[in-house]
């Protein structure tokens, strides 16, 4: 490239323009890689919860539950279970942390119905906001999948019942919508510092839900790595298919 442009006398100003090409075209080379493996993440994960999924109906099956029920993946659960023990404070602290994510998908359903409002057309209305929506309720219904097909129950009886508990709830909620808030906000918020505040509280609320639903004690170790699981694969491939709709937007 640079002995074309010294054989043909190239002025500057087509010099700038070739330059500009030429970043350019790497940049979408870049992006269109960084999709890519977004959404090769995204099935890698999809498939280790079905690998782990699989496993816990078909390995190392036993009955350490209450009242009996079987757990798969036993033995690993058992150990980790003894070791944690139960906490109050972090079942408590983790329930209120759950609110604050509801209360985060909340805002984002807020804005799509104020652009709804001023913009006078579904069609209108950011397309990350729609697909936030249309992966909100993919969430919900993952949630009711696995409350009708029990892979297992927690390890602590829950009002007097048994009640599923693969995976957990709070994890896959949260991580998912923090993790894709984090995205969205990266797209809503111009202000570096601003930005960098609520993407560090988003954060801080993903580790101390994870963390503090481990040490809670009402899930099993599996329950909580099935969660990280699912909710990664979503937010990767949020990220992947957001990302294509706002590149068509210009």
């Amino acid at each position: 490239m640079l002995e074309y442009i010294v054989s043909e006398n190239i002025y500057p100003e087509k010099l700038n323009s070739i330059i500009i090409i030429i970043v350019l075209r790497k940049m979408k080379v870049e992006v269109d890689m960084k999709r890519k493996n977004s959404f090769a993440i995204s099935l890698v994960l999809f498939i280790l919860f079905g690998i782990l999924t699989w496993a816990l109906v078909n390995v190392d099956v036993q009955p350490i539950g209450p009242e009996a029920s079987t757990i798969g993946l036993a033995s690993i659960n058992k150990i980790v279970d003894d070791w944690i023990g139960t906490s109050e404070f972090w079942y408590k602290t983790t329930e209120i942390f759950g609110y604050l994510g509801i209360l985060t998908a909340l805002g984002f359903a807020l804005i799509g119905f104020l652009q709804l409002i001023s913009r006078k057309s579904l069609f209108k209305i950011d397309s990350s906001i729609i697909l936030l929506g249309i992966f909100y309720i993919l969430i919900i219904g993952i949630y009711i999948l696995f409350e009708k097909v029990i892979i297992n129950y927690r390890p602590v009886i829950i009002d007097g019942e048994l009640v599923a508990s693969f995976p957990s709830t709070h994890t896959m909620m949260i991580l998912s919508i923090m993790g894709m808030g984090i995205i969205q906000f990266g797209r809503m918020i111009g202000d570096k510092t601003k930005l960098k505040i609520v993407n560090t509280l988003s954060i801080v609320i993903i580790l101390v839900t994870i963390i503090g639903r481990m040490l809670s004690g009402v899930h099993w170790f599996t329950d909580i790595l099935g969660g990280i699981l699912i909710s990664l694969a979503l937010v990767f491939l949020f990220y992947s298919i957001t990302d294509i709709f706002e590149r068509k937007r210009y």
